[in-house]
This record gives C-alpha cells, structure tokens and sequence, in this order.
C-alpha cells in the first residue's frame, strides 16, 4: 500500500509538471499568435532608402498564381507544409518599377531559393531584366551555386558572381516518365484504355513499357526547341559562342579534370560567370555605391515584397479608371466545379470570368493559361464563357504561359487572339478515356464475382467485373465524338477547316514557336505583349488600367496572407519547420502522378489532359545542386 501511494504520488507530481508545461507552451503560443494579429493589423506601407538596391530573391517555383486556399496554405506554409511558391507577375513588376525609381540604383540577384520553374517564366523575367538594363542601371548576381534554373536568370544580369566553392550544373533538357504495364500485369489489373489523337500519350503509361515511337518522335521536337532557346537566350546574354553551352556541357569531364576537378573555376574558365567572390565580397563593395546600412552592417537595400508594398501602396489611392484590362488567371489542371487557386474548377473560373463581362469598367479581357488541361466537360463550360464574353463586345486575348496544351488549348481556342513564349508547350488536341478493372487481381485471392443485371450494362461499370463489348463500344464512341467537338472548337477559333485541324492536332504537343507556324497560336510574346493587344483590340489608346480578377479575400484570409511569411521566417529560425528532404522530393513525380489520377472527376470520364510537363521542372531540377 505504501509503495503504491509512493508510485502515485511520484506520478501525479509529473503529471501536474507536465500539465503547467503544457500549459505555460499554450500561452507562449496564444501570445505570439496575437502578436502576429497586432503586427498584422499595424501593417504600414514601407519606406524605400533614397538611395538602395533592390533584392530580387524568389522563393520556390515560380507561379502564375499562389496554390490552394489561403487560409490552408497560410497554415500549411507556417508548419512545414507546401514548398514555398512566388508569383511571376511580382517579380515582373518589381524590377519594371525599379527601371523609373530614381531610389533604386542597381537589382541583385539572390536565386539560391528559387526553385525549379517553367522556361517560359524565366524568359518574362528575362525580358524585364534586359529591359531594366536597358534604363542605365546595372544588373548583378551573387549566388553560392547556380542550377540549371537558376542559371538563366543570372545569365541576364551584367554581372554574375559565383562563390569561389560553388558550381554551376547546367546539362540540358530531358524527359521521362514511369510506365507501369509490367507492374500492372502482375497485379491482374485490366487497364481499359480509350483514346484519340495518335501522340495522345497521357495512357501510355499504363498500357505500355516503354515510350511509344509517336511520343518519342514529337518529344525529341519540342525538347530541342526548348533547349535551342535555353541556349540561344543564355549565350546572347553572356556574349558567348553560339556552342559554348552545349561545348560546356559535353566538355565536362575533361574540363573539370583541367582544373583539378574545381567547379567554380571551370565556370569562370568557360565564360559563364564574371568572377568568383563571395556574397560578402559582393556586399562590401556595393556599399560604396548605395551606402552602408547601420543595423546589418551591409549595404543599403530593399526586398522584393516589401518595395512592392511600397509601390503598390501608392497605386490604391488612385481614381478608379472607367478603362481597365482584365486579366484571369487559369492556372493548373482542370476539373468540374469550383476549385482553389492553382487549379482551374470550371465553376471557379466561369465565375471570374463573368465578372468581367458584367464589369462595365473591363473593356477587354487576357486570359493568362498556364495548364495541361484536364475534364473536357470543365473546359467545355469555361469556353463557353469566353465566347460570352466576346459576344457581349469584349475582346478576349489568351497568353500562354508554360503550358496551354489539351483542355488549356480547349479554353484559348475561342480568343480573338492567342499569345504564347516561343517556349510555350501547348496543342496536345486530343481526348481520353481510362477504366481499371480488377477481376484478375481478386481472382488472385480467390475472390469471385457473379450475378445477373436487367441489361446488358446493367453492372457493367463495376471495378470488380471486366467491361463488356458493348460498354467499350460506346466509350470508344463517347471519345471520338469528344475528339471531333474539340476539332469542331479549334476550328471554329481559328478559323480553319476541321481537316486542318485534325492535320495538325492528334495529340500532339507543340512548342510555341512551331505553334505560331502551323497557326494555333498568332503571335509569340508575354504576358504585356498581350495586355497590349488586348487594349488595341477595345480601342482604349494608351490610357488604360490593368487588373486582376480574383476571388476577394476575406478579412480572415488577408490576416492570415500578412502573418504567414513571419510565422514562417520564426518556425524556420526556431528550428520548427524543417526543409523537405532530397527522399521527399524524389517521390514528388510519381505522388503527383497519384494525385492528379485520383482528382480527375470529369462527369463523363472524358479527358483533355496532356502529361507534357516542362523538362525544366523535371526531377533533377527539383533536387536543386
């Protein structure tokens, strides 16, 4: 009885220490939550130093639009959760309101956070750098190490400096993907697979072991027209040889043994950086241009959001303009009813897109396409409202960004024009269809399925029961007649025959640039090439606005949009939140695989979706240096 009173009472004094530690953890928690409110709501608009450098330093992938709910990703960003994600039209507008503001004398590159991106993003960026340079004022990059990526934006800057331990990984393009036919066999899995389009490739994985000579045949085009661009874009800008990056690239073994196996020297030696010096090298002698800030003891500086805090701050107290381009954002695969942001719900989308026909101040509209596609019913209903929109008088032009292929084509294909980077991956004009069945599989098990149906479909959809002749017959039907309404909408658009179309179309993919020659899209430039045709096209001269049609944030959601970078930026100094491992990003290509599979839900089955990803957000992109 004694030794059990003892073990009690020994126990119940850790219990009570626990329970105030919990306790003591539970407040600590409240008060820096509302700190972060207070500090939230005391939001003021920055001060730019009359004499700084702006930091372009963009973190993670670069986006047409931040993904998911912002509560969740505020949340989710906070603990860990998603890869952090920068909007390309920031980026772009920083660096064209730094070219006019007198305060800022040069831009420095810090691109060691960002992550694999789209080449036609790097390309608008590309071009607002050139143009920044263009005003004067000087470029620079100071980098540990470069990828392949990150290379290209450094490439464009006046002045690129490498860390003398660092590297640069630059090795080309490539594309591949898993197939699982073998694995699929040996588990008795029935893949029906229904399709049309002869390079509609997107099924190959599960009926095939190995590419398809079709797929093979377009892919190896439109790789070597991105990789043409890569190069073309990098040596221009490096004034190097036209070979030097392929010559870099194959040279490397012998190159890297020349010099002792240093990487960084190599760079140097083969023209692709302007010297090897350290970031601190870098920031001492900027102070003699720009000053010395007293706090960091750095030199004086601005970073990228919070100069356009400041910039766009002064924006909100102008008059509104009875005059405005509208620009929507569909970006991300495609399905039926609403969706987030980084994915396109025909719904969602629809709805943005009425807005702006039923908004008197919008007199025209860019549609900015940054998707593979998806559910053909999806894109049938967002179609629907951008002829809506050009029948009620308002011209609607499509930018492509890195990708407008399949139902991303679908939804451009009504526009009066179509704008796309001549790296663009876009046409993909094909529908599919794909049924498993898994009565071999539980055969395996010995388990067996019988009964009887009042029809001969009756039951016939089940996983567990092999499809029946005439249930593949019309599902073939039901493709093909999806297949011909789609020639039937890119005619329509372009102003072709169906026989032209069905020419060119058959699944494949395109670049922009031989997009641009068989017609499917009219002209090649960005995003601010099309904004401009789209004010010609309403005829509003040059005084006009542009604006973003989004979905409105609570107050609850901008609360939250404000604090997430502090709550990050403490987790990460805490120790809280860890960074995803090498393992983790390596599972990334088959685990979207998975969840783009399970988040199809066209209500038909139909699909116009094209698995043409970007070599440039390939796997070993995404594993950084």
């Amino acid at each position: 009885m004694g030794v059990g009173s003892a073990l009690q009472g020994f126990f119940g004094l850790v219990w009570r220490i626990l329970e105030g530690f919990r306790k003591v953890l539970h407040l600590v928690l409240l008060l820096v939550i509302f700190g972060f409110i207070l500090a939230a709501l005391h939001t003021s608009i920055p001060i730019v130093p009359h004499t700084a450098a702006l930091i372009i330093a963009p973190q993670g992938e670069l986006v047409e639009q931040l993904s998911g709910d912002p509560v969740r990703r505020a949340f989710g960003e906070a603990s860990g959760g998603p890869a952090p994600e920068t909007l390309l039209r920031d980026v772009t507008d920083a660096i064209a309101a730094a070219k006019t503001d007198s305060r800022i004398k040069l831009i420095v590159l810090d691109l060691d956070s960002l992550g694999a991106s789209g080449l036609s993003k790097l390309q608008e960026i590309g071009a607002a750098i050139r143009d920044f340079r263009a005003s004067g004022k000087r470029v620079l990059s100071a980098s540990d190490s470069l990828d392949q990526t990150q290379y290209y934006i450094a490439a464009q800057a006046g002045e690129v400096y490498l860390d003398p331990m660092g590297s640069v990984s630059v090795d080309g393009f490539s594309y591949y993907r898993m197939y699982y036919k073998d694995a699929i066999d040996k588990l008795g899995v029935d893949f029906n697979v229904f399709r049309a389009g002869t390079f509609k490739s997107f099924t190959d994985q599960f009926s095939r072991s190995d590419m398809a000579p079709s797929e093979r045949e377009e892919t190896s085009v439109w790789l070597e027209a991105l990789w043409n661009a890569y190069t073309q874009d990098v040596t221009r800008a490096r004034s190097l040889p036209a070979a030097a990056l392929n010559d870099f690239v194959t040279s490397q073994p012998a190159s890297l043994q020349a010099v002792n196996g240093d990487m960084a020297k190599m760079a140097l030696q083969r023209g692709l950086v302007t010297a090897l010096r350290s970031r601190r090298q870098v920031a001492d002698d900027l102070k003699g241009l720009v000053g010395e800030d007293s706090d960091s003891h750095s030199f004086n500086s601005i970073g990228m959001n919070q100069y356009l805090l400041a910039v766009r701050g002064k924006r909100v107290l102008k008059s509104k303009s009875d005059a405005k381009v509208g620009i929507v954002v569909a970006s991300g695969e495609i399905f039926d009813g609403h969706r987030p942001p980084g994915a396109i719900g025909s719904e969602s989308t629809s709805d943005l897109l009425r807005q702006a026909r039923y908004d008197n101040a919008v007199k025209a509209v860019v549609l900015r396409v940054d998707s593979p596609g998806g559910s053909e019913f999806g894109s049938e209903i967002i179609l629907r409202e951008v002829q809506a929109l050009r029948k009620a008088g308002k011209p609607v032009v499509v930018s492509m960004s890195t990708y407008a292929a399949s139902g991303g084509y679908y939804i451009s294909a009504a526009a009066n024009q179509i704008f796309a980077s001549p790296t663009t991956l876009t046409g993909s004009i094909g529908v599919f269809s794909f049924i498993p069945t898994f009565e071999h599989t539980l055969e395996k098990v010995g388990v067996k399925v019988d009964g009887i149906g009042t029809t001969p479909l009756a039951g016939d959809l089940r996983i567990d029961r092999p499809l029946g002749p005439v249930t593949k017959q019309i599902l073939q039907a039901s493709v093909d007649h999806a297949y011909a309404q789609f020639l039937r909408r890119v005619a329509d658009g372009r102003k072709k025959s169906v026989e032209d179309v069905d020419k060119i179309a058959q699944g494949r993919v395109w670049a922009g640039v031989d997009a641009q020659r068989i017609g499917l899209v009219d002209h090649l430039g960005g995003l601010k090439d099309a904004t401009n045709a789209a004010a010609r096209l309403a005829e509003l001269g040059a005084d006009y606005d542009v604006e973003y049609i989004e979905p409105e944030l609570s107050l609850r959601e901008e609360l939250l949009m404000q604090i997430r970078s502090q709550a990050v930026r403490i987790g990460q100094l805490a120790g809280i939140i860890a960074p995803r491992s090498d393992v983790e990003r390596m599972l990334d290509p088959l685990l979207e695989q998975a969840r783009i599979i399970a988040q199809l839900n066209d209500p038909r089955g139909l699909y116009a979706y094209c698995w043409c990803r970007d070599p440039s957000t390939s796997l070993k992109a995404r594993l950084g240096r």
